[in-house]
């Protein structure tokens, strides 16, 4: 029985040992992204919070405050118009450009579109361009002193109204991202086309389905979870819309305003007004408002899927 037992430590142990050692080879794999995850993402949204609870006066420094940035972000009125800006633009544009892509997508699904591999290239090499250059292209195209809509005028004897007006800038802008992303929502849609089995196609032709019926009961069916995510992705870039309202101002001064969107208004707070604690306790708002309503939109759709 001793010799039993003694027998049997060694082997209780080595395997004790060798499960440790495995689990420490798993974290030497994730080791390297935990640490960056934590530097560019974790640290910078702590910091974030740790200034939005203190404020830089005049008289007495910066002292700590507490939620009183917060209440000021909730009764701001600025915020708020620079919030429903965005809300209008993602209920208008995001409609529009998803259905864009999805006619894209199903087009060239349907093999009956003649040079298809040029056309996908065409429609999403838009999405390769920088959102720098593609706005300072369209805004030299939107200029009624220069551009396309200045020679149209000149040359035809129109008098087009000036897409930079305050009446039509986040029209211009919305025109700007549609152009921009119609052809990475189309790559969604279409790679979540490419897995449905094609034998659903052709028992659906045998029993003398249209083309129509085909995409009704078929493709959009299969193309639910695809159209979630290009969904969220696109509230999420709608919240945090900057890049083209920011570029530009410099050519629509008296339309963009400083707080033109939310992402805008943090941005003028921090390097215009030097107002580091209120700008980061506006951009935590916002963060947490788009990370809502995200997960909502997220829900209900999970909940018709199933």
């Amino acid at each position: 029985m001793v010799a039993s037992s003694q027998a049997s430590t060694p082997g209780d142990w080595r395997p004790a040992a060798a499960r440790k050692r495995r689990s420490w080879t798993g974290w030497r794999f994730v080791g390297p992204f935990m640490a960056v995850f934590a530097l560019v993402f974790l640290a910078p949204i702590a910091y974030s919070i740790y200034l939005s609870l203190f404020r830089t006066q005049l008289i007495g420094g910066t002292v700590f405050v507490g939620a009183d940035n917060y209440l000021k972000a909730l009764g701001d009125p600025q915020f708020w118009s620079a919030f429903g800006r965005v809300a209008l633009f993602l209920v208008v544009q995001v409609p529009i450009m998803l259905f864009l892509a999805l006619l894209v997508a199903l087009a060239i699904d349907s093999g009956r579109l003649y040079g298809t591999s040029f056309f996908r290239i065409s429609v999403f090499l838009p999405y390769a361009v920088p959102a720098v250059v593609a706005t300072l292209m369209w805004g030299f195209m939107y200029g009624t002193r220069f551009g396309l809509v200045a020679n149209l005028n000149e040359s035809l004897g129109l008098s087009l109204p000036d897409p930079l007006s305050p009446g039509l800038v986040l029209a211009a802008v919305g025109n700007i991202v549609t152009w921009e992303f119609v052809g990475y929502n189309m790559l969604i849609l279409y790679s979540a086309l490419r897995v449905v089995n094609p034998s659903l196609y052709e028992a659906a032709e045998i029993d003398g389905a249209s083309q129509l019926r085909i995409i009704w009961a078929i493709k959009l069916p299969a193309l639910r979870g695809a159209l979630l995510i290009a969904t969220i992705f696109s509230i999420i870039g709608s919240f945090q819309l900057f890049t083209e309202p920011s570029i530009l101002k410099s050519l629509a001064p008296n339309a963009i305003t400083t707080y033109f969107t939310p992402n805008v208004y943090a941005y003028s707070l921090s390097f215009a007004g030097q107002q580091f604690n209120y700008s980061a306790t506006v951009a935590i708002v916002m963060g947490l408002i788009t990370m809502v309503i995200a997960y909502v939109v997220q829900l209900r759709g999970m909940r018709k899927g199933a």
